[in-house]
């Protein structure tokens, strides 16, 4: 989650900057711009298969004109923007980040795993304006240097853009280079880990479920929050490294203020 919120900060400062001149191009055959911005503060886990938080930002950003609804975007996807849409199917590049993890991460001297910047695509449809599907493909450039999809469906309830809930379930498949990254013990690192030599395969690495919630409080003000669970299971649940010095249990959570930019006053 947070590795999507870096891209979205500088959203922001791209919508704050711009916003002005946006707000001037309302020549009566356009309705005005409206930014909405949420900023707040979110727990995630501090690498895969951890049983440690780190504290981190949570920014978002949504535009729309006028009456218009601000598109559905769950928390936990990946940054990305449309660049085919046909109908309801749209499709286009998704950006991720995943901070390394270092020894001192883990608890024990465990190989680290870099800085890594996944690339790669994503395809979402909706069934109707309250179901939507979305699948991301994405390669780790640097760090793990493995693939990893993430497949969901969500459920949405709102009422017009006064709030919004989301909800459905999550399911993470990882190739053997993500896997053994994050979850092997190599026969060279056993002694010195004292954990014992472990070979972790691809396949499908955690099944969950994410929930979002945002509410406008006035015109201006509102709240933005979401909870996320993820179940390690298969080779990344039988890691020695999860299983003594991690959890099987991912959660993650955030709550931000909001505050929108064109919105009429009370």
């Amino acid at each position: 989650m947070f590795e999507k919120q870096i891209f979205r900060s500088a959203c922001i400062l791209a919508s704050l900057a711009s916003f002005p001149a946006l707000a001037q191009e309302n020549d009566g055959a356009e309705e005005p711009r409206k930014v909405r911005i949420a900023l707040g503060a979110q727990a995630v886990p501090s690498y895969p298969g951890s049983d440690k938080f780190s504290i981190r930002p949570l920014f978002d950003v949504a535009t729309a004109r006028g009456d218009e609804l601000y598109e559905f975007e769950a928390p936990d996807e990946s940054f990305g923007f449309a660049i085919l849409r046909s109908g309801d199917l749209a499709v286009g590049p998704a950006l991720n980040l995943e901070g390394s993890r270092t020894a001192s991460d883990v608890g024990t001297d465990l190989p680290k795993v870099g800085f890594t910047v996944e690339a790669g695509i994503f395809a979402q449809y909706s069934l109707s304006d309250s179901f939507r599907l979305r699948g991301e493909v994405r390669r780790g450039l640097g760090g793990h240097e493995g693939w990893i999809g993430t497949f969901g469906a969500d459920f949405v309830a709102r009422e017009g853009n006064d709030w919004l809930l989301s909800a459905g379930p999550r399911v993470t498949l990882v190739d053997s280079n993500y896997s053994s990254a994050y979850f092997s013990v190599a026969p060279e690192d056993s002694a010195a880990s004292g954990l014992p030599a472990y070979m972790a395969d691809g396949g499908v690495q955690a099944v969950g479920a994410t929930v979002g919630y945002l509410r406008q409080l006035t015109p201006r003000w509102g709240i933005y929050s979401y909870a996320k669970y993820d179940r390690l299971v298969g080779d990344a649940a039988d890691s020695p490294i999860v299983r003594q010095y991690g959890s099987r249990d991912q959660i993650s959570g955030g709550l931000a203020l909001t505050y929108t930019f064109g919105a009429d006053r009370d």
